[in-house]
């Protein structure tokens, strides 16, 4: 007999969706949304066995992201935004210094086309982990050892089942779980509020841990007011026009735009970059910061596709917002947006 279904949340956060039960689950598994999703082993080995139509296109694309050195930043206590490259940012907001989705080192299938723009040795004085979910190229355990040993006063925040995971890596790390549409309680000396928002997607580290920790997006309340959204990992899916009426029109939006071929393999993972536009579109961004792309060899399209393609709908007029392309470690000071 099928387990029923029941509705998790923290229940020490409060929801600020109005009449949402939590997330649903079956069994040990998070659904997504309404939905339980199992990704098809057969859908995997299909892409295994079967030959790439872009094969000798991604072999000649030796395209990487240009890195600059963050060294400067890291000294400073100046606000901004800096990219470590595929889904990792840090972003400092009136001096505190948050660092998202950390993969900082490379590991065993999952090698690193491009150095960091500091050493790893350089990244302290770090307060909050922000960690969207659980697969290996947004969660690096070595990473995050790391950094919890150089940053003793680090806290992470994360999704539901992230503390168990956590746990292995860095036993003593403070981590404080949400489920959608939860507040995080960040304590009065953080200079922001932090929101856990839904993704489409899916969780799986090892073999009997399919859907156990839960998955999703984070939104930032500055200051001054002004909002920004890391989406995390995402399929296309019907969450995007609800954080917008939730929150009204995003002012900064870190969106994926890699890792999409082929369809078949990923289209109920990732956007692809003609689907990123269409949710940020949704979202009424009015910057653009584009991620998960260019780092890792995750997926079939060649590496410089992605950012070529998200350029041609912007020059084409049809992206709402303004785009951004940073290099790796280049500073984007968001208070000269305007």
């Amino acid at each position: 007999m099928a387990a029923a279904p029941r509705f998790v949340h923290n229940s020490q956060l409060p929801i600020i969706k109005p009449n949402y039960p939590g997330n649903k689950m079956v069994g040990r598994e998070y659904c997504n949304g309404e939905e339980l999703y199992e990704p098809n082993f057969g859908t995997v080995l299909k892409w295994q066995l079967s030959k790439n139509p872009q094969k000798e296109e991604k072999k000649a694309d030796t395209w990487v992201p240009e890195v600059v050195d963050c060294t400067a930043f890291l000294e400073s206590q100046e606000d901004g935004l800096v990219w470590l490259g595929h889904a990792c940012f840090l972003l400092r907001v009136a001096g505190k210094l948050l660092i998202f989705d950390p993969v900082l080192l490379s590991s065993l299938g999952l090698r690193r086309r491009h150095a960091l723009p500091c050493q790893l040795a350089q990244l302290t004085g770090i307060d909050y982990l922000l960690l969207s979910h659980g697969h290996r190229d947004h969660l690096d355990a070595k990473s995050v050892q790391a950094l919890s040993r150089q940053n003793p006063n680090l806290r992470a925040f994360g999704p539901l089942g992230m503390a168990g995971l956590l746990r292995s890596m860095a036993p003593g790390l403070p981590v404080q779980e949400a489920g959608w549409w939860q507040q995080f309680d960040v304590g009065p000396e953080a200079p922001f509020e932090l929101f856990y928002l839904p993704a489409s997607h899916w969780h799986r580290r090892g073999l009997l841990d399919l859907n156990t920790v839960l998955w999703g997006s984070f939104l930032l309340r500055l200051p001054d007011g002004r909002t920004l959204y890391f989406a995390g990992d995402t399929a296309v899916a019907g969450h995007f026009e609800e954080i917008e009426r939730q929150f009204g029109p995003l002012d900064i939006v870190l969106m994926p735009i890699g890792a999409y071929k082929p369809p078949y393999m990923m289209q109920l993972s990732h956007v692809n970059p003609h689907e990123a536009a269409k949710a940020m579109n949704l979202l009424r961004a009015g910057h653009i910061v584009p991620m998960h792309y260019g780092t890792f060899d995750l997926s079939d399209e060649p590496a410089s596709e992605p950012i070529r393609e998200l350029q041609l709908v912007a020059n084409g007029g049809m992206l709402r917002g303004e785009l951004h392309v940073p290099a790796v470690g280049e500073v984007l000071r968001w208070q000269d947006w305007e």
